[in-house]
């Protein structure tokens, strides 16, 4: 048994010219099927997610946070299930966020005033470091630092360990989602030497020094950067710390651990 992750969307904050905003899609065997989530779903994300797998075969969403660029395409989603003329799902679908993410996305798809969309999606609060399970998945969330409530998360499935940082700035709460994970999937929106506000975003060097500290990863990812940014620029200065490749997600490929 293997885990599959797909990167649907990576650009930063807003959906770019190439890619749409954060969503990544992780499966793995269990029980005779495909098990599926959905780690974010962010502005533009939903159309490209038709590319690589049926939307209506979620078992979860889980949003790190609720910001738009991570959670808007929720709303179009409660469209899909609601009135596919194909068939609709039998259930409700598990949508994993923190606290408060039922009233957010009831405003954002309502236009006069809130609609609830608990019709369709069952919301389950996150706590840090409280851990739950979607199918294969074993996932604990991580409070990470962030201007709103916002979570990392830890997803273990097939052997494997992936740590997704959400979005965040340097904090100690790094090191133990980090530690032993053999992919790091970290923000990399901020570029030292041009960003100055602290506590919203990592640059590269900071998230190579958060996983250099917490030790034992094989492998860091870059991700949530901006079209405006230079990706490889980023890449650099995590470079200039991380003593293996640094990677950049690229949307489109799937990784397989």
């Amino acid at each position: 048994m293997s885990l599959h992750l797909t990167v649907v969307g990576c650009s930063g904050s807003f959906a770019g010219p190439d890619s749409p905003a954060s969503c990544y899609l992780l499966q793995a065997e269990m029980g005779g099927r495909t098990w599926r989530l959905v780690l974010d779903l962010g502005s533009g994300a939903l159309g490209a997610l038709q590319r690589h797998t049926d939307p209506l075969a979620l078992d979860a969403v889980v949003l790190s946070h609720l910001h738009p660029d991570h959670c808007l395409d929720l709303t179009g989603l409660h469209v899909m299930r609601s009135h596919c003329p194909t068939g609709l799902p039998g259930s409700r679908l598990p949508v994993h966020g923190p606290e408060g993410t039922a009233e957010r996305m009831a405003r954002a798809h309502g236009v006069e005033g809130p609609t609830d969309v608990s019709d369709v999606f069952e919301f389950v609060t996150v706590r840090d470091r409280q851990d739950f399970t979607v199918g294969p998945f074993r996932l604990v969330p991580v409070a990470v630092n962030h201007p709103v409530a916002a979570f990392g998360f830890r997803v273990e499935a097939g052997g494997a360990t992936i740590a997704y940082t959400g979005d965040t700035d340097s904090c100690p709460a790094l090191l133990p989602l980090m530690a032993d994970a053999d992919l790091v999937l970290a923000d990399s929106a901020f570029v030292e030497g041009r960003d100055h506000g602290r506590g919203i975003h990592l640059s590269g060097r900071r998230a190579a020094q958060a996983a250099v500290a917490a030790g034992g990863v094989q492998r860091l990812m870059l991700t949530h950067i901006p079209a405006w940014n230079d990706p490889e620029v980023c890449r650099g200065q995590a470079a200039e710390v991380w003593p293996g490749e640094v990677e950049l997600a690229e949307p489109g490929r799937t990784y397989v651990l």
